[in-house]
């Protein structure tokens, strides 16, 4: 019988805490970064607090007008990844490590655990989006238009606020799919007995996926501090990193092994990405881009190509050497091709973007002037996912020829050490 006790507590107490201060801290550098500092009225922490939630799994709206004479709407869906991404290391981690340096674990301890985390979690969200909510004055841009709202008392106005049920919903999915992922990837964490035996059909595949996401975040790192060390804009370029890495670059990992995005970018706004991907978006229809439109524009889009290659067959080597020595080449390809379409799927899911804000006062504006913009960037599905599993097969099938002189000096580890 499993019982309850402070120490599991305090465990998920400090897994809970942890992961959120650290979310608010990467948010705040990268709003500030943004110039969201000098926002009005002490707007700063209620905005940080709105990112956060966003990137814990909730939902935040957006809305505004200014009675009969005006109208602000405005729609927003878009993840921070980079503050999510930091969140659920930090969570992910320390969760999993009570766990450690044990074979197995009874389904009903690990349940009782992921409780506990997953109702700390909502409350600590509940907090957030609670902060999460305020109003701003707008500008016309039309000193004549601007007089007369201001006349009538009828100065457009938007504000943002969190959707409590929405937020407490998505965000208990969020925590549960991150505990779930975490006991995947983990070596050292054990599993119920009745599911040791599925190790290595799952963990090695679950870990090698995972660390080619991290691996092109750490790329995208490296080349975005070269971008602000030598081109200028370093704080842009900054916020950029601090809030929207991932949104960059696991879309560049798709469109290197074929996949394909559809977006467009209209008005004043854009997406934080390469001018060459906001300039293809640009019109007031969807495009389709991909690594072949890209290059058309200019020839060094297919560094992204070899980019994957590279790092998908370093992927399936590594998903290899992780797994018992008896997993035939075929079973790796078929584990690795899974796991790549179903993190394929989930990156799709997540870094899609769709913004779009229109003002309108007295009848004159709306989302089609310079008084608002539209801001699209969705995945095609069947495309990108279909090519995910081909080439995790493919990766899995020649990581597995290429590791075998390996074996010899790299042990695999064993399903009992997990």
């Amino acid at each position: 019988m499993i019982r309850t006790s402070p120490r599991g507590w305090r465990d998920a107490l400090v897994a809970v805490v942890a992961g959120f201060v650290v979310m608010a801290a990467v948010a705040a550098a990268g709003l500030a970064c943004a110039g969201a500092g000098d926002l009005p009225d002490g707007a700063f922490p209620r905005v940080v607090a709105a990112v956060v939630v966003m990137a814990a799994g909730g939902a935040v709206e957006v809305s505004g007008g200014a009675g009969f004479l005006a109208e602000a709407n405005a729609t927003l869906s878009v993840l921070p990844l980079s503050v999510s991404l930091a969140g659920a290391l930090t969570t992910g981690s320390l969760f999993l490590r009570p766990l450690h340096n044990r074979a197995v674990a009874a389904p009903a301890e690990l349940l009782l655990r992921a409780a506990r985390t997953a109702v700390l979690w909502l409350l600590a969200l509940l907090g957030a989006a609670l902060l999460a909510r305020q109003d701003f004055g707008l500008s016309t841009g039309d000193p004549a238009l601007g007089e007369i709202g201001e006349l009538l008392d009828a100065a457009p106005a938007v504000g943002f606020r969190a959707d409590l049920p929405a937020t407490l919903f998505f965000g208990l999915l969020w925590i549960l799919g991150l505990l779930l992922i975490a006991l995947l990837v983990s070596r050292r964490a054990p599993l119920p007995a009745g599911l040791v035996r599925f190790h290595a059909a799952v963990r090695p595949a679950a870990f090698a996926t995972t660390m080619l996401l991290l691996a092109y975040v750490v790329l995208g790192l490296g080349v975005g501090v070269v971008v602000a060390l030598t081109q200028g804009h370093g704080d842009r370029t900054l916020a950029v990193i601090l809030l929207g890495l991932p949104n960059l670059v696991w879309p560049a990992l798709t469109l290197g092994f074929g996949g394909a995005w559809r977006g467009r970018a209209e008005g004043p706004f854009g997406l934080p990405m390469p001018r060459l991907l906001d300039d293809a978006l640009r019109g007031s229809e969807p495009t389709t881009v991909d690594v072949a439109s890209l290059a058309e524009r200019d020839a060094r889009a297919w560094w992204l190509v070899a980019v994957a290659v590279v790092l998908l067959l370093g992927t399936g080597v590594l998903a290899a050497l992780r797994s018992p020595g008896h997993v035939r080449p075929r079973r790796h390809a078929l584990h690795l091709g899974v796991a790549l379409a179903l993190g394929t799927l989930t990156v799709c899911l997540l870094a899609r973007v769709q913004a779009q804000f229109g003002l309108s006062l007295l009848g004159i504006g709306g989302a089609d002037t310079g008084l608002g913009g539209t801001v699209e960037f969705t995945p095609l599905l069947l495309r990108t996912v279909g090519l995910a599993l081909l080439w995790g097969a493919v990766a899995g099938f020649l990581g597995a020829l290429l590791a075998r002189p390996l074996r010899r000096r790299v042990p695999a580890d064993a399903p009992a050490r997990s």
